[in-house]
């Protein structure tokens, strides 16, 4: 017996809606099931992990996952959740962000996995690009009726809208194309399934129903959706003032992506270590109990931050990431600093006032340097000499021994940075130019 997917989706809360028959399927073969994401960055954000976690899962419990990089359709846009038309991009930078997602994807799948159920990518353009309007018209575009198109919620939503938006023609039909993916999907690789989110249900249904219209109403075709994730209070899942959480590490440092998952709240934590990670439920039901005895040391959120960093990114990236973390907020040494690249240096410090130093000033003492009316780190020479004195100055992480020491460019971080430290928890970053 296969563990049961459908069961393993249910339990971590990733299971919205699901056509009959589709757990009595998964229960009685292997399936071939396929999930769509539109490559419209080079890089995938953690509002698509939910999707590449079903597929992992999927993989896990014994069937076959295909992601489908959607190089014909994003040239379109979807209308489903959207406002507004998406920008086409040109073949050219598709094909390049289809590149860089796979290399992410290939952390979470196993493409070289022995038997049937290796990992594939596809990408829609290989066959769209080729078919001209009058066979779409003539191959699609009769089994489904305008007034089926019609009742979509997608569809409603922006025919109801602000009539300066409207819905193009373009994206009117974009619920036929990821249905004929799904129907050229079952007929070369043999694909009964297709995963996703909760809002592509409506696409998603009207590819199982072109399957059957075309192929016959005994055909095989089911359709299973994950709820899209929130936060608790309701707001959008994986935004921060700064925008999206980028798996690319130049998009978004791991450090930035590992506070991101530590900083979650409790209630999230409980929810997203079930669908973010491949932790088991013994597991996991041990980390919520450990949670509600101690919840301020927060081993949930650890964990979790954990457990994504090393999938993500790397055992060694997480290792980075965790002491930089300790720079802030425990103990660290000068060794530590400089062993930061620059981003994540300036991610570690970045709610900490910047002062910007004239690169012409080095070689004066720390006293003249660090009270300048540009530079307030202190207020008065009187007050730091007292703090030096006591031994509550840092520089770069070093115990300021004498308040008239000379700073030199042998001092500069990254040849232009000077931490200070005033007490506990006071850091100034200054940027020497």
């Amino acid at each position: 017996m296969k563990k049961n997917f459908v069961e393993e989706l249910r339990w971590r809360g990733m299971l919205a809606q699901i056509m009959p028959g589709t757990e009595e399927l998964l229960q009685k073969e292997t399936v071939t099931a396929y999930l769509g994401t539109d490559p419209t960055a080079d890089s995938l954000h953690i509002g698509h992990l939910a999707g590449i976690m079903m597929l992992r899962h999927l993989q896990m419990c014994g069937h076959k996952p295909i992601i489908l990089v959607g190089g014909a359709t994003g040239m379109i846009g979807d209308p489903s959740g959207k406002s507004m038309e998406r920008n086409l991009l040109d073949a050219q930078t598709l094909y390049h962000n289809q590149e860089c997602i796979k290399a992410q994807v290939a952390k979470f799948l196993d493409f070289e996995a022995k038997g049937d159920n290796a990992a594939e990518m596809v990408n829609n353009y290989d066959w769209m690009k080729d078919f001209t309007f009058l066979d779409f018209a003539r191959t699609v575009g009769k089994h489904i009726t305008v007034n089926y198109m019609m009742a979509k919620d997608s569809v409603k939503k922006r025919l109801n809208g602000d009539a300066r938006d409207g819905l193009s023609f373009t994206e009117f039909t974009y619920q036929l194309l990821q249905g004929y993916d799904f129907l050229h999907l079952y007929e070369t690789k043999g694909c009964k399934l297709q995963l996703g989110g909760n809002d592509q249900w409506g696409n998603m249904t009207t590819g199982a129903e072109l399957i059957r219209r075309t192929l016959g109403v005994e055909t095989e075709a089911y359709a299973l959706t994950c709820p899209l994730i929130t936060k608790a209070d309701g707001t959008k899942f994986g935004k921060t003032e700064s925008g999206n959480i980028w798996l690319d590490a130049k998009r978004t440092s791991p450090y930035m992506f590992y506070q991101f998952w530590l900083n979650v709240s409790d209630a999230d934590a409980e929810r997203y270590i079930k669908i973010f990670t491949s932790l088991d439920k013994e597991t996991i039901d041990a980390l919520v109990a450990e949670q509600n005895e101690d919840p301020g040391r927060r081993p949930l959120q650890k964990r979790l931050a954990e457990e994504v960093t090393v999938m993500v990114h790397s055992q060694a990236a997480l290792d980075q990431a965790m002491e930089a973390s300790n720079i802030l907020f425990g103990k660290a040494t000068k060794e530590s600093l400089l062993k930061l690249d620059e981003q994540t240096l300036l991610d570690v410090f970045e709610g900490v006032p910047h002062y910007e130093l004239d690169k012409a000033l080095l070689g004066q003492p720390a006293i003249d340097l660090f009270t300048r009316e540009d530079v307030p780190v202190f207020p008065s020479k009187g007050e730091m000499r007292k703090l030096v004195q006591g031994g509550g100055v840092s520089l770069n992480k070093e115990k300021l021994a004498a308040a008239d020491r000379p700073v030199t460019a042998d001092d500069l971080i990254d040849g232009k940075y000077l931490l200070v430290q005033r007490g506990k928890k006071n850091y100034y970053l200054l940027i020497v130019k």
